[in-house]
């Protein structure tokens, strides 16, 4: 379907010619001779041109003030203006209001061309953006913090407030695993901010310095190795939300530099004398208590204030296990989506083991069991045997069938180590024959390939 492009213009002739033109040139072209008609197709009849190739004064007025009406609407469309007589204060004021270009009469052919097909990748790429930034709206919605539990209904109903109102900073709380990371996805995606960027980082996962040039930028040769200059993080999330993982664990001499950035909207990147504005909503989450770090001499007071205009504490899997009714099948779906499984029978013996299990990973814990589970399953039915919660001796019982394998409950393999023992003993078992490896695991040949290759397993003569 080809772009529209909407053409006001009250000289005939030279209207003509351009329809003629620019329909040759593959554009669906609309067009009218004033004011009054460009506005009934655009705010009347809803018609979204990709641009709009307007003369600056027609005879019932002057285009800018429909250019002005629409960007209130705000349709995504670029405006290029043609005039005889424009005066400086019209091209100034285009530009202001957002008009693409401002190009006098007559205007050579080419030209022309050439701000037209700028003007429309503009456009294209504003609408991917918004594309983009509507489908994370989407992806985050208040209700994808899953429960009928009254601690999860009373987090939504936080939320809800949270998201229809300008808030510079809050903390979220909670034992690791409780959704901090989701919560802030949907603060900012359901939020007004959802259009601009939402930058992440956890604080525990960097030292000190790196963290410093991270979040501040630096200029070339601001110490040893910085080649090149860098935007920080701060810059970065400029307009949109700085989520700030693990704060507590933020040096203490950095949460100073952190909170004179805060309130004086302003940043300096290592090495540099000057300053940038920036707007940005600070999400900080901890799983630590802040004030009780406070009391330590850990953390600064005032940064604990200034972040806490709000402090949003989440509850642990523990206190709504009610809502793994909701939570398990909706992340053996997304599971069954990842690995091609089609898991959907769960035994009554397995919800006794889920709800007799206190999560003290919470709904991390949670999702890398049922992770697990699905990986192993060789059917419709969840797998029992795969659960291996601590204190629950679900492991099968060494036998003589050499299908039987049984892994250590004492914490001694991870997830990853589990895997690839699994896969090393499948492999080994059938002689290194991937195809039958893969049967007797019950998934495919690509899969299997894939996942011994992630975990360095070849045959012995590779």
């Amino acid at each position: 379907m080809a772009d529209t492009l909407l053409l006001i213009e009250d000289e005939e002739f030279l209207g003509t010619e351009l329809v003629r033109h620019f329909s040759r040139e593959g554009w669906e072209v609309v067009l009218h001779r004033d004011i009054s008609g460009a506005r009934r197709a655009l705010v009347d009849e809803g018609l979204v041109p990709l641009v709009v190739v307007s003369d600056m004064n027609l005879p019932d007025g002057n285009a800018l003030d429909l250019l002005e009406e629409c960007r209130d609407q705000q349709r995504i469309s670029e405006w290029l203006f043609l005039t005889g007589y424009g005066t400086v204060a019209d091209s100034v004021r285009a530009l202001r209001i957002g008009a693409y270009d401002f190009l006098e009469k007559p205007c050579d052919q080419k030209r022309l061309d050439l701000a037209v097909a700028s003007a429309a990748r503009s456009a294209l790429a504003q609408r991917r953006l918004d594309d983009h930034a509507h489908n994370q709206n989407r992806a985050y919605p208040v209700s994808s913090f899953v429960g009928s539990s009254k601690a999860a209904t009373e987090v939504r109903e936080v939320l809800n407030r949270l998201i229809n109102v300008s808030i510079s900073a809050l903390v979220i709380g909670g034992e690791t695993g409780t959704g901090k990371g989701l919560v802030a996805r949907i603060l900012h995606n359901s939020g007004p901010r959802a259009k601009a960027p939402l930058v992440e980082i956890n604080c525990a996962a960097l030292p000190r310095d790196l963290l410093e040039s991270e979040l501040f930028g630096h200029e070339a040769g601001a110490f040893t190795g910085a080649k090149q200059k860098r935007r920080g993080l701060i810059q970065q999330a400029d307009g949109g939300t700085l989520f700030l993982d693990e704060l507590a664990e933020m040096d203490i001499d950095l949460q100073s530099k952190l909170l004179k950035v805060i309130e004086d909207k302003r940043v300096r990147p290592l090495g540099s004398d000057k300053e940038m504005a920036v707007d940005v909503q600070i999400i900080a989450a901890s799983n630590r208590d802040l004030t009780d770090r406070v009391a330590a001499g850990e953390f600064r007071s005032d940064l604990y204030h200034r972040l806490s205009v709000f402090e949003l504490v989440l509850p642990s899997l523990s206190e709504r296990t009610d809502d793994l009714d909701e939570l398990v099948p909706q992340i053996i779906n997304e599971f069954n989506s990842i690995a091609g499984k089609d898991v959907r029978d769960v035994s009554d013996e397995v919800w006794l083991a889920l709800k007799g299990h206190n999560w003290p990973g919470n709904v991390r814990e949670l999702r890398n069991v049922i992770e697990r589970c699905v990986l192993f399953s060789e059917g419709p039915t969840f797998p029992e045997r795969w659960l291996q919660l601590p204190g629950q001796n679900l492991a099968p019982t060494p036998g003589t069938d050499d299908g039987v394998l049984t892994l250590p409950l004492d914490g001694s393999l991870s997830l990853e180590e589990m895997e690839a023992h699994i896969i090393q003993v499948a492999l080994e078992r059938s002689n290194y024959n991937a195809t039958a490896a893969a049967r007797s695991l019950g998934t495919t040949r690509q899969k299997l390939r894939y996942r011994a290759q992630k975990h360095g397993i070849q045959a012995p003569n590779e």
